[in-house]
């Protein structure tokens, strides 16, 4: 038999705690990389045991982790949520007005086309996901700054209202969900087209713009089902 070591010091509850924080976090990271794979590839409409399958995991693991769906969102989209805050810094921070509204559309769309489920996160709101609303809230007050400036350069027709970016926003993605691998490059052409129609001087007076509270209850609507259903 081999000789103990009795100079080796035990095992504490200490170390055994840190163990089981460090598994914790890697079953975290793991499951964080699992569900911006399947967004992206399958839309916020992927269900929390798809999620579990892509990152090995149980399904408990997940809700231990994430009890609510909107917390997993939150996670997984923090960071492109902190891009698109930085988006209306750059476009506001441009000496032209109409070039720095036009880039931030162009932006933002692209951030769109680049991932099917921030795609959605652009087009649907999430009341319980606080750090996540309270960035979209924060670049939408900025945003209104931007359309003023650009209207007061002259560039941007008069009735232009920031419903009508998510107008756009809602467009675009449908336009990505149609046309996925077959044609991927559609959405650059809805971009310009929209583009155009904002420019100043404007042809024709447009319909009244929906009210922010129904576009916002769309929103809510399309975040509990990102399906775009109806739902039960």
């Amino acid at each position: 038999m081999g000789r103990v070591n009795r100079s080796a010091p035990l095992p504490t509850s200490d170390d055994a705690a840190l163990v089981l924080r460090s598994d914790a976090e890697r079953n975290r990271e793991r499951i964080l990389a699992a569900a911006r794979a399947v967004y992206s590839r399958d839309g916020l409409g992927a269900s929390m045991a798809s999620v579990a399958r892509e990152a090995g995991v149980g399904i408990a693991t997940v809700f231990r982790r994430f009890p609510r769906r909107a917390d997993l969102i939150e996670a997984v989209f923090a960071d492109r949520m902190d891009a698109y805050a930085a988006a209306i810094a750059t476009a506001l921070a441009d000496a032209d007005p109409w070039r720095g509204f036009t880039g931030y559309i162009e932006t933002v769309c692209a951030m769109q086309a680049a991932d099917r489920g921030f795609a959605g996160v652009l087009t649907m709101t999430f009341p319980s996901a606080k750090a996540l609303e309270e960035r979209r809230r924060t670049a939408y007050d900025r945003f209104v700054e931007l359309i003023e400036k650009a209207k007061a350069a002259g560039r941007l027709r008069a009735d232009f209202t920031s419903q009508d970016l998510v107008i756009l926003l809602m467009a675009n993605a449908g336009v990505l969900a149609a046309t996925a691998d077959a044609a991927p490059e559609s959405w650059r052409r809805l971009v310009a087209y929209m583009l155009q129609a904002f420019a100043a001087p404007a042809p024709d007076a447009l319909p009244p713009a929906p009210a922010p509270t129904a576009l916002y209850r769309a929103m809510v609507r399309l975040g509990r089902d990102p399906s775009g259903g109806t739902g039960p």
